[in-house]
């Protein structure tokens, strides 16, 4: 990353000059550096330099930025203004000194402006990943997701049961805490079997037990629900409710990442049409392509260019990006094969 502070120092040379009036070799070359013996580094020396080196990243922020701003104009406003409220939010949080000095031993930006400019430009490329992901699902892959995946949405109760731990616990006692808060459970589900009136008797133990204290005291009520309304944590609890039956509850034990859970399905409303959510769900389904196969996103980027017509005019540098892309290829598809 300490690369890209070498070429905004040289570019900086190259446009300002300092005001000095620019030396020049005995062939005519401007020279950007001399030495008290009579030596020079000129323009062409500094430009091969960073030809060879650093040029190619700054050229695919250059190239992806004219192309990014004419493929989604509509979002170049908004890009620009998250990007600014972003930077500066990071700013007051580590404060100005201490954030410049971050970016430039962790990123290599020499400015707070060089970060935000890459900021941007990271967004406008994900916008076009995404879309580039969106543009992969078929309508056979949309119509089989809404038909096995998408429910209206489920009024839903829960009454949640923690374990009582905690970090000083041995390992043999946190197992005894948490096969406790399962009998808790377990010993609620009994008390709802036995009930002549499940829903009443819920709305009771879920104000007697629940550790939800946000719902407890209306009977752990979590209102209309579906995939994505609440945090992740509640999409499992959504997912075992659809297949609940109106004023019926769980008879096992839910468990998710805030601990266990009993819950009570009210009603559901109708499922929304498929032309209502088909957006939604090519977004969701590529998505997970993305996920699924990281390379997209070096491809993504590879062909919007092709569809601009971009072409590398210095031979060196379209070599270099060439290798580039096969690299990057190369290397996403190791880490994922050592991954798996």
């Amino acid at each position: 990353m300490k690369k890209k502070a070498i070429i905004l120092g040289a570019c900086t040379l190259l446009l300002c000059g300092c005001g000095k009036t620019i030396p020049t070799l005995s062939n005519g070359e401007e020279a950007v550096v001399t030495f008290e013996n009579g030596d020079k580094i000129s323009v062409n020396d500094l430009y091969k330099e960073i030809k060879d080196n650093y040029a190619l990243q700054t050229l695919l922020q250059m190239i992806d930025k004219k192309i990014l701003e004419a493929e989604f104009p509509d979002e170049v406003k908004s890009k620009r203004e998250t990007a600014e409220s972003t930077v500066k939010a990071m700013e007051e949080n580590y404060g100005k000194d201490s954030f410049l000095q971050m970016i430039q031993n962790y990123y290599g930006y020499q400015s707070v402006e060089a970060y935000e400019e890459a900021y941007y430009i990271s967004s406008m490329q994900n916008l076009a990943i995404l879309e580039y992901g969106k543009n992969q699902v078929t309508e056979k892959e949309i119509k089989k997701y809404y038909d096995e995946s998408v429910f209206g949405d489920i009024q839903v109760n829960h009454i949640l049961i923690t374990a009582d731990t905690n970090e000083n616990m041995s390992s043999e006692e946190k197992t005894n805490a948490e096969n406790k808060a399962k009998e808790q459970v377990n010993s609620i589900i009994e008390e709802l079997k036995k009930s002549d009136n499940p829903k009443e008797r819920f709305t009771e133990l879920a104000k007697e037990y629940s550790k939800d204290e946000s719902t407890k005291n209306n009977g752990g009520s979590l209102g209309f629900i579906n995939i994505g309304t609440l945090s992740s944590a509640y999409d499992e609890i959504v997912k075992n409710a659809n297949s609940l039956k109106d004023n019926s509850f769980s008879t096992s034990i839910i468990t998710t990442e805030l601990g266990y859970h009993v819950i009570f399905r009210e009603s559901q409303k109708e499922k929304a049409s498929l032309d209502d959510v088909t957006d939604s769900i090519r977004t969701t389904l590529g998505e997970k392509k993305l996920n699924a196969d990281n390379t997209m996103s070096v491809t993504a980027l590879t062909e919007l260019r092709k569809k601009y017509g971009m072409d590398i005019v210095d031979s060196e540098i379209q070599k270099q990006y060439g290798n580039y892309i096969t690299n990057t290829i190369a290397s996403i598809e190791n880490q994922s094969n050592s991954n798996s």
